[in-house]
């Protein structure tokens, strides 16, 4: 299976469904598409050119969450592939809901998409929505890294810090996908803000109700107005690497 694209979705709960929505628009600079959906749930962040990357979806409950998207041409052939390599399908309403042995959910969908976004030019800095960090539990590492990498069939790049690595994901698509092993808890996500300048994009992301949680050696850990976490880092927005 050869993932064709790739959409990070953002999953939030009614109560904070529309302060999630305005603080995204704001936090990337899309616009967002007409709603869809049986119940008007879905829609799409849309960026001034290119192909989206990015959606949203009110939930019934919960708390923030964010799942992926993984687009294929062939849908039946990538579900059997997903279910070979340790997946549980859940759904199959048009499209296919499957969760990964961690339990992580994705869907496979068959959306043709080409041209990615240009990061969002502030004046001063730029910025771009472009990864997702699946945050594993720590006795799944081993079996959810293999599975990313069996079910993408992209090759793992493990760092210098045992706790990350990342999927060898082609330079043509708008999404990376990091994985982080936990301390503790279970298997989650969260989404990855790449800039040119950290401190400035901090400080604009806190004028639109995020707030700081804690820095790290090349990243900032923030809480959205909307109840999410998310992370500023110091990887530039053109391409997703450091430097």
């Amino acid at each position: 299976m050869h993932p064709t694209w790739l959409t990070i979705f953002l999953d939030l709960p009614a109560a904070s469904h529309e302060r999630g929505v305005e603080f995204w628009r704001a936090a990337t600079g899309y616009g967002l598409s007409p709603t869809r959906g049986g119940h008007d749930e879905f829609a799409t962040l849309v960026p001034p050119a290119g192909d989206a990357h990015l959606k949203v979806q009110r939930t019934r409950e919960g708390e923030p969450r964010v799942h992926l998207d993984v687009h294929v041409d062939d849908l039946d052939r990538a579900v059997a592939h997903a279910s070979e390599h340790g997946a549980h399908v859940l759904a199959r309403p048009g499209h296919a809901v499957l969760r990964s042995p961690a339990g992580f959910v994705f869907c496979l969908v068959t959306e043709r998409n080409a041209e990615a976004a240009a990061p969002s030019d502030w004046g001063t800095h730029r910025s771009r929505v472009d990864q997702l960090a699946i945050d594993i539990a720590h006795d799944a590492w081993e079996t959810e890294t293999d599975f990313w990498s069996g079910l993408t069939g992209w090759p793992v790049r493990r760092g210098s810090r045992p706790e990350f690595a990342r999927l060898a994901t082609p330079a043509e698509l708008p999404v990376r996908i990091l994985l982080q092993r936990l301390d503790e808890g279970a298997t989650r996500g969260h989404v990855d803000i790449a800039t040119d300048d950290r401190g400035r994009e901090v400080e604009r992301l806190t004028g639109h109700g995020a707030e700081p949680v804690r820095a790290g050696a090349g990243w900032t850990v923030m809480a959205g107005p909307d109840g999410s976490t998310f992370c500023v880092t110091d990887r530039r927005p053109e391409t997703g690497l450091l430097g």
